[in-house]
C-alpha cells in the first residue's frame, strides 16, 4: 500500500523551518545525545514536533508509510535525516509506543537551536509524563504495571523474588516463590498483573540461564529495562515505604519481614520510578502480598490460544473474550476490571460461587439490571479522576465530575436495597454496608459539603467551573469591587449612546477582547456621528465590520477591570487549588467507590450478556479441584456464536476421571478440532471468573492452570521456528502443569518428519497419562495415537487407571460424488480414515492437483503394504518412508528415549569434571544403543 495516503490532507508535513546557523547548532546538539537505540525522541517547536535520524526513519516509515515524508536537515555532508510531526500525529506517536508497542520509550525535549532539555519521558510502565494525552481516552483496558525481579539460587533450587507498582492507582505488591529453569511463575505472573514493563539486574549470578526469563518476558510483549544490580537493594525500605504508604508503619514492617528476595526488586522499582521524588505521592501509595494461589495460572500461550484480550487486527470486537464481555460494560473502570478479571480467574469455590450468585441475581430480576445500568452509564471514570487530583495539576472540573458520580452513588445505593430475592443477604453483605459506610456526613458528606460551598454550582448550566464567592472573603472582596466597575462601564455604555444618538446594543455595542472595553458601531452610523466621533473619542479601527472606538473614561475604568480581574484570577487560582488538595484528601472515599462500581458493572455485564446471546448461557456447577470432572453438555464458543451469520454447532464434554480425563481427538483438518479444545478452554476459564457459561448444563472442578498449546503464532519474526516454539512451548506445560491443570494440545509434531513428530506426539502424551495426571485434550492428525486408548491393561499397573478415551469430529462421504460433508460433531471413537485429500477438494484445490496427490498417495499405501520390509532397489529416502512399525515398537520405543532424555537431565552437569561428565553421558548412551538394538523405531534416530 503506497504511504503517502497516510500523510496529513494534501500530502503535506508541517514545514522545518531552520535557518542554516540553526540547523547546525541543533545538528551538533543532537549529535552528542547519549546513544538509545530503544528511545523515540520528539522535539517540541511550539506549532510541530520533529524526529531526527534512525528515529525519523523509523517514524516515516511506521507512521507515514512513506520515506518521502523524510527532510535533510543541513549540508548533504554533515546532513540529518529529519522528520515533522503534527500535534495530531504527535498523540498518535504517543499512543502507539506507550499502549500498544513495548519495545520502545519516548522522550520529549524542549528548547531552540542548541540548547535542548528533556522534559518528559515515558515507558510501556511509567506513562505518567504523557497522561493528559493518553487519559483523554477512556478505553484504556488497563494501567501500566511495571514489574521487577530479583532471580537467585540458593541450595540448588532457583527463587525469584518479585515486586510490582502500579503507578496509576499507586499500589505496590510483593511476591516470592520457587521457580523452575522455564519461569513458568514468572510468565503467569506477568499475565496476570498487566505488566508492561520489567525490570531485571544487568549482571545476575552466572548460575541462573536469564534466556529463558527474556524469553517470557518476550512472549508477554512486555519491555525489557536491564538496571544495575546495585539498585537492587533493601537498606532503608522501611523508613522509604513509610514515608508513601497510606497508614501507620507498623503494618507495612509486618509484611516487609515476611520477604527476603522480593525486598531488592521493590528497592529498585522505588528508585527507578522515583516514587520518593513526588511529594504527592507521600501517603497516598498501598501494598499488597501478592499470592501465585489465589488465582488460575495463564502463560502467554494461553491468553493467545483462548483469544482472551484484544488483538490490535480484530476488525470485530467479538473475536476476542474480552471485546465479547466488554461489550455492556458501561464505564472505564468497569472496562479495566473486566480485562483484569479474565486473566486473574479464581481458585477459591465459594469466592466463584458468590460472583455467580450476583450474576443470577442480576438474570432473575431485569429491573435490577437495567436500573443499574441507567446509573452506571451516567457515572464519570472514578479512577481516572481521582488519579487527576493526586496529580494536583486538575482544575474543577474533576472535582464536580466526583461529586456528581458520588451523588449518583445514593441512587445506585436505592438500586440495590429494592431487590428482595435470594441474594439479598449477599448484596448487602458485599454492596450495601460498605455504600452505608463511605456515604456518611463525616466522608462523603464533607466532601460534598465542601464542593457545595467553595464552587458556584450554578454556572455549571452555562458550562463553566467557578470558585463561589462566598467561598473566600478576599474572593468575595474583589468580585464585588469587579462588579462596581462593571456597572460604571455599563452606565458609560448609556451615557455615550445618547451623547451619539445611537441605540444602545442594536446601534452602538459594547465589546470586551484582547483590545480591552472598546465600543463598536457599523460604518453606517459612524458616518452619522462622524464629527462628534473623532472630536471627542478615540478610534482604535476601522473594519469591515464596523469602527472600534473608547474614550478616556472608558480606557480608565477598563484598566481598572483588567487590573481587577488579574488579583480576582490570582485569587481563584489559589482557592482552586486548594480546593483540588482537600478534595483529593478524598481518595480513599473515592477509591472504595470506584472499586463497588466497577464490580456491580462488570456482574451485570456478565448477567446481560448471558441473557442476551443467541442461546441464554447458564450457571455452571462449581467443584473443588480434587473432586468432580469437567462436564459441558451442548457446549459452545462465545466468540464464534456472537458472529453474524454463524450457526454454531453445540458440542458436550465430558472429561470424566477414570474414563475419559485424557481424550485424544482425530478428524479432518476443517473438521472442528481446534474450535472444540479451544471452547472448552473458554468455558473454564469464563466459569472460573465467575460468568455463565455458553453450555446446557456446566459442572467444572476448578483448574490451577490452564496450559495451551495451539498455534505458533509470531514465532517466525523472532527467528524461532514453528517446531521450536511448539517444543520450547510443550516443555512448559511437562514442567509446570499439575493434576489439578487443563491441558489442551493441538496438531503437536507438525513442524518436523512424520515419524519424529510422531514419536514426540506419543512420548508426551505418555507423560502427561502417566506423570502430569492432567485433564487433556490432545488433538492430532496422527492417528496411531489412538492406540493409547487400548493399551493393556499390565502396561499401567504401575498408576492408577487415568482414563484414555477417543474422540472424534464427523465427516461424511457421499458414496457416489465422493464429496466431503463437515458435520463438526465431537463423537465418541477414533477416525477411522484420513481425509486430507477430501478437505483439498473442500477447499477448491485445482482437479490437477487433487489428481496427482490421490496417485502419490496410492503410491504411498503400496510402499506400506509392501511384503519386503527393506528393498534395496528402492532408495534411502523410499526406504524410510515405506517402513511401518507396530504400537508396541512405538510404546516401549518412546518410552526408553524418554528415560534417556531424563537421566541426562538429571545429571548434576555443574558439579562434574569434563572427563567424568564425558564418561557418565558416554554409558548412557551405550546402554541406549543396546536397548534399541531390539527395537525397529528407535534405530532410525540413531
Amino acid at each position: 500500500m503506497e504511504g503517502d495516503d497516510f500523510l496529513p490532507e494534501g500530502g503535506k508535513l508541517p514545514e522545518l523551518k531552520l535557518d542554516a546557523r540553526q540547523a547546525q547548532g541543533f545538528i551538533s546538539f543532537f549529535k552528542k545525545l547519549p546513544q538509545d537505540s530503544r528511545a523515540i525522541r520528539l522535539f517540541d517547536r511550539r506549532d510541530y514536533y520533529t524526529a531526527h535520524g534512525e528515529n525519523a526513519t523509523f517514524i516515516a516509515k511506521i507512521y507515514y508509510h512513506t520515506m518521502s515524508a523524510l527532510r535533510q536537515l543541513g549540508s548533504n555532508s554533515d546532513g540529518l535525516s529529519s522528520v515533522s510531526v503534527s500535534k495530531t500525529m504527535f498523540e498518535t506517536i504517543a499512543r502507539n509506543l506507550l499502549l500498544e508497542r513495548t519495545d520502545r520509550t519516548l522522550e520529549l525535549y524542549e528548547g531552540s537551536g542548541s540548547s535542548w532539555r528533556l522534559t518528559k519521558s515515558g515507558t510501556p510502565g511509567n506513562i505518567g509524563s504523557f497522561e493528559d494525552i493518553l487519559f483523554a481516552n477512556n478505553d484504556m483496558q488497563d494501567s501500566p504495571v511495571t514489574v521487577a525481579l530479583f532471580p537467585v539460587f540458593q541450595e540448588g533450587q532457583l527463587y525469584v523474588g518479585l515486586s510490582f507498582v502500579d503507578l496509576t492507582n499507586r499500589k505496590l505488591g510483593l511476591s516470592e516463590f520457587p521457580e523452575d529453569s522455564r519461569f513458568t511463575n514468572v510468565e503467569s505472573a506477568l499475565v496476570a498483573l498487566g505488566c508492561k514493563e520489567c525490570l531485571l539486574p544487568a549482571d545476575c549470578e552466572k548460575s541462573i540461564d536469564l534466556k529463558p526469563l527474556q524469553d517470557a518476558i518476550t512472549n508477554c510483549n512486555v519491555l525489557l529495562t536491564e538496571r544495575k544490580k546495585v539498585e537492587f537493594k533493601s537498606r532503608d525500605l522501611v523508613q522509604d515505604l513509610g514515608r508513601i504508604i497510606r497508614g501507620p508503619v507498623e503494618p507495612v514492617r509486618d509484611l516487609v519481614s515476611q520477604f527476603d528476595y522480593a525486598l531488592g526488586a521493590l528497592g529498585a522499582l522505588v528508585s527507578y520510578a522515583e516514587l520518593l521524588a513526588d511529594d504527592t505521592n507521600y501517603g497516598n501509595y498501598t501494598i499488597e502480598k501478592y499470592s501465585l494461589d489465589r488465582y488460575m495460572r495463564l502463560d502467554s500461550a494461553a491468553v493467545r490460544a483462548l483469544n482472551i484480550a484484544e488483538a490490535k487486527t480484530d476488525v470485530n470486537k467479538n473475536f476476542s473474550l474480552f471485546g465479547l464481555m466488554n461489550r455492556t460494560c458501561t464505564v472505564g473502570m468497569g472496562k479495566r476490571l473486566l480485562n483484569r478479571w479474565l486473566k486473574q480467574p479464581l481458585l477459591d469455590v465459594n469466592e466463584i460461587n458468590n460472583r455467580l450468585d450476583m450474576v443470577q441475581a442480576f438474570v432473575e430480576d431485569p429491573e435490577l439490571r437495567q436500573g443499574l445500568r441507567y446509573q452506571l452509564k451516567r457515572m464519570s471514570d472514578i479512577d481516572r479522576l481521582t488519579h487527576a487530583l493526586r496529580k494536583r495539576t486538575a482544575n474543577l472540573q474533576p472535582v464536580v465530575k466526583l461529586y456528581q458520580s458520588c451523588i449518583r452513588v445514593s441512587y445506585i445505593k436505592n438500586v440495590l436495597q429494592q431487590y428482595d430475592g435470594s441474594f439479598s443477604a449477599l448484596i448487602r453483605t458485599k454492596f450495601l454496608n460498605s455504600l452505608d459506610e463511605w456515604l456518611t456526613e463525616d466522608r462523603f458528606g464533607r466532601f460534598a459539603s465542601l464542593v457545595e460551598t467553595a464552587i458556584d454550582l450554578d454556572q455549571l448550566e452555562n458550562g463553566e467551573y467557578r470558585i463561589s464567592p462566598r467561598y473566600s472573603s478576599d474572593l468575595a472582596v474583589l468580585k464585588d469591587e469587579l462588579s462596581e466597575v462593571e456597572n460604571h462601564i455599563n452606565n458609560l455604555h448609556k451615557h455615550t449612546a445618547a451623547d451619539l444618538d445611537l441605540t444602545i446594543d442594536k446601534q452602538l455595542k459594547l465589546e470586551k477582547g484582547q483590545l480591552g472595553h472598546v465600543f463598536r458601531i457599523s460604518k453606517k452610523d459612524e458616518q452619522k456621528v462622524r464629527k462628534k466621533l473623532t472630536s471627542n473619542y478615540i478610534i482604535i479601527e476601522t473594519r469591515k465590520d464596523g469602527v472600534k472606538f473608547t474614550s478616556s473614561k472608558l480606557k480608565k475604568l477598563g484598566d481598572q477591570y483588567q487590573a481587577l480581574l488579574g488579583e480576582y484570577t490570582s485569587c481563584q487560582k489559589k482557592v482552586v487549588d486548594d480546593v483540588v488538595r482537600v478534595s483529593a484528601s478524598f481518595s480513599e472515599v473515592f477509591e472504595n467507590f470506584a472499586a463497588i462500581l466497577s464490580e456491580l458493572d462488570v456482574l451485570q455485564s456478565f448477567a446481560d450478556l448471558a441473557t442476551s446471546s443467541p442461546i441464554p448461557y447458564v450457571r455452571p456447577e462449581i467443584t473443588a479441584s480434587e473432586e468432580g470432572d469437567i462436564i459441558l453438555e451442548g457446549s459452545r464458543h462465545p466468540c464464534l456464536e456472537a458472529q453474524d451469520g454463524v450457526n454454531f454447532i453445540p458440542n458436550d464434554c465430558t472429561l470424566v476421571r477414570e474414563k475419559s480425563w485424557f481424550q485424544i481427538i482425530t478428524g479432518p483438518n476443517m473438521g472442528g478440532k481446534s474450535t472444540f479444545i479451544r471452547q472448552v478452554g473458554v468455558n473454564v476459564l469464563m466459569a472460573q471468573v465467575g460468568s455463565f457459561v455458553p453450555c446446557d448444563r456446566a459442572s467444572i472442578s476448578v483448574r490451577d492452570c490452564i496450559f495451551a498449546r495451539v498455534g505458533a503464532g509470531d514465532c517466525q519474526l523472532r527467528g524461532v521456528s514453528t517446531f521450536m516454539q511448539e517444543m520450547l512451548e510443550t516443555a512448559s506445560i511437562l514442567k509446570g502443569a499439575s493434576d489439578k491443570s487443563l491441558i489442551i494440545i493441538d496438531e503437536l509434531g507438525r513442524g518436523t518428519s512424520t515419524y519424529d513428530g510422531f514419536g514426540l506426539a506419543w512420548a508426551i502424551c505418555e507423560h502427561l497419562v502417566e506423570v502430569t495426571r492432567a485433564p487433556t485434550l490432545f488433538a492430532t492428525h496422527f492417528h496411531e495415537l489412538t492406540a493409547l486408548g487400548h493399551k493393556s491393561g499390565d502396561e499401567h499397573q504401575h498408576v492408577p487407571n487415568l482414563g484414555i478415551a477417543n474422540y472424534h469430529v464427523g465427516a461424511h462421504i457421499d458414496p457416489s460424488s465422493r464429496k466431503l460433508t463437515m458435520l463438526y460433531k465431537v463423537e465418541p471413537g477414533a477416525c477411522d480414515q484420513s481425509f486430507g485429500i477430501h478437505v483439498a477438494e473442500f477447499a477448491n484445490f485445482p482437479e490437477a492437483v487433487v489428481a496427482l496427490a490421490k496417485s502419490k498417495a496410492e503410491e504411498l499405501e503400496d510402499f506400506s503394504t509392501a511384503p519386503n520390509f527393506s528393498d534395496d532397489s528402492k532408495d534411502e529416502v523410499g526406504s524410510k518412508r515405506k517402513r511401518v512399525f507396530s504400537p508396541d515398537d512405538v510404546t516401549r520405543g518412546a518410552a526408553r528415549a524418554r528415560l534417556l532424555l531424563e537421566e541426562l537431565a538429571s545429571l548434576p552437569l555443574d558439579e562434574m569434571d569434563g572427563t567424568k561428565a564425558a564418561e557418565t553421558v558416554t554409558k548412557l548412551k551405550s546402554d541406549f544403543e543396546k536397548d534399541a538394538a531390539d527395537n525397529p523405531w528407535l534405530q532410525q534416530f540413531l
